[in-house]
């Protein structure tokens, strides 16, 4: 039983214990201005395809890059943070995310926008693993599992109060006041942090393995820098796109060899030696490549296909948010009674059903049936998330709770970076191959722009319309083949969604504790590690 409000550190509990809700609250506001800073993007891509003239690779990268870097960063910023204090991270975290939130509403072009977009993820890098650790030093391991349910439910608000934001947002206002929202977010975050979060820091803290860093960003940049220019036509087999994967592939075995081999590593790969701990990280790193992936083509479907505002289109992606908020905080309890292997199993054949069940969307479904897919897909994700981050967080000692949360939410990152990757291309690729010769009723000019995506391909032919109305008409019957073609292609990458699902199932019901496995202590290390011990000064 936990003791009541207002005991101290002399009581064997954690500094801050007394304000720990409070606590909570705050790091919630930190993390959905980091998430929503994220999603708030993918509602304004058809805007910004036509505002920025964007070309689809560069819209893949607007949304990479911020995860890219903020992939990268979250090794570096955790052992910062573990040294000089999580409070004083999460402050600048969130100085540098507004600022460059503020320069990528003021972008000019596309180019510029991915430069701010990588600057914000610098920012996001030092506050989203930053909560975590607040997190796992203010509760004890009795009401620690609580506070993470609630803690990743707050995750699924983030995932669909972004894209609804930021359709508010483009009724009304230009396209760059969707990143100004961020600004006042982290000016409430900053407030709380400086009332009510105590300081916490590894007392042996490691150094920066700045050769570590440099690596995986230059592996996971060549990897998803070869899948987007692949995807986007290029051919497979190209050296623009051979020797990007080829490069990654040997820089990431770089990355590998480095941290085995230094005492400082930014990751600690004898981590995955652990069975619970490897599951879960994939188990995480699966649910963001299907969830990132599927809101990326879902919002071109809502608005290219369904003719949807982007308005309607953020708020039709509700239902994602919402099941992902109800099963997270009780996929802890569910956890503790079942163990994490049956929900998060369980939680990836929801995800799994919800993809298959896009091969019932095309142009003419009841939006019951699309907002009730998208409802089974958001609880699937909300029962893996927070067992699958619980287990990663109980194997890493509490005094390194920065770097523990930077692996978890590394994974997830890495995750949704490959699955915008991934999927964007095959989705690219497939409606190109879909619409092929439709094109030819457009304008000469704008047949190659036009096979990029929906939005380009429907731009063009509202352009048509103005000029000779011969032309007007033949462009005006690319239309229907074009959302024919793109409803075709959504079901092919829905496809690959289901599959990484199944292996995601496949590879928790092998490894992931079970039950009797959890209560025994057996996979987790820490688990014998006083939880009840106070936070390190």
């Amino acid at each position: 039983m936990s003791a009541p409000e207002g005991r101290s550190e002399a009581a064997g509990l954690p500094a801050g214990y007394d304000k720990r809700w409070w606590v909570l609250a705050t790091m919630i506001v930190c993390l959905l201005m980091v998430i929503t800073g994220n999603t708030i993007l993918n509602v304004a891509l058809p805007t910004l395809q036509r505002e920025l003239s964007a070309t689809q690779g560069e819209l893949q990268w607007a949304i990479d890059s911020y995860i890219l870097v903020f992939a990268g960063l979250l090794f570096s910023w955790g052992v910062v943070g573990d040294r000089i204090g999580r409070r004083k991270v999460l402050l600048a975290g969130l100085g540098i995310f507004a600022i460059g939130s503020v320069l990528a509403a003021s972008s000019g072009s596309a180019i510029e926008l991915i430069a701010w977009r990588a600057l914000m993820g610098v920012g996001g890098a030092a506050v989203q693993p930053a909560t975590l650790a607040v997190i796992t030093n203010v509760f004890p391991a009795g009401e620690r599992g609580r506070a993470i349910g609630v803690w990743a439910g707050a995750a699924g608000i983030g995932v669909a109060g972004g894209p609804l934001a930021g359709g508010l947002v483009l009724e009304h206002f230009w396209w760059g006041a969707v990143f100004l929202l961020g600004v006042p977010v982290a000016a409430v975050g900053a407030a709380g942090i400086l009332l009510v979060v105590p300081e916490s820091r590894d007392p042996s803290p490691g150094r920066l393995d700045v050769p570590g860093v440099l690596l995986s960003i230059a592996a996971l940049a060549g990897l998803v820098f070869g899948i987007i220019h692949g995807g986007g036509g290029a051919g497979w087999t190209t050296p623009g796109v051979l020797g990007p994967l080829v490069g990654g592939l040997l820089l990431l075995a770089a990355f590998v060899w480095w941290q085995r081999r230094t005492t400082h590593p930014a990751l600690d790969v004898s981590l995955f030696r652990n069975p619970a701990f490897s599951a879960s990280a994939g188990a995480l790193a699966l649910n963001f490549f299907a969830l990132q992936g599927a809101t990326f083509y879902l919002v071109f479907y809502l608005q290219g296909v369904r003719d949807y505002s982007p308005l309607q289109s953020g708020a039709a992606l509700i239902p994602v948010a919402v099941g992902m908020a109800v099963m997270a905080p009780q996929s802890s309890k569910l956890s503790a009674r079942l163990g994490p292997r049956v929900v998060v199993a369980a939680g990836f054949l929801l995800v799994a059903v919800s993809f298959a069940g896009v091969q019932l969307l095309d142009q003419t479904a009841p939006l019951w049936l699309v907002l009730a897919d998208l409802a089974v897909q958001g609880a699937g994700m909300g029962l893996v998330l927070a067992p699958a981050t619980e287990a990663i967080m109980s194997v890493v000692p509490r005094e390194k709770a920065g770097a523990g949360a930077a692996v978890n939410n590394s994974v997830r990152q890495v995750g949704g970076a490959l699955g915008v990757a991934i999927l964007g291309s095959v989705m690219a690729s497939a409606y190109a191959t879909r619409l092929g010769n439709a094109v030819e009723g457009l304008p000469a000019g704008a047949r190659d722009e036009a096979r990029e995506s929906i939005v380009a391909t429907l731009g063009a032919v509202q352009l048509a319309q103005d000029g000779d109305p011969e032309v007007a008409r033949a462009a005006a019957a690319v239309a229907a083949p074009a959302r024919d073609a793109f409803v075709g292609a959504m079901h092919l990458t829905a496809f690959g969604t289901v599959a990484a699902a199944l292996v995601a199932a496949a590879v928790v019901l092998v490894w992931m504790p079970g039950r009797h496995a959890l209560a025994a202590g057996a996979t987790t290390p820490a688990a014998a590690r006083p939880d009840t011990e106070p936070a390190r000064p």
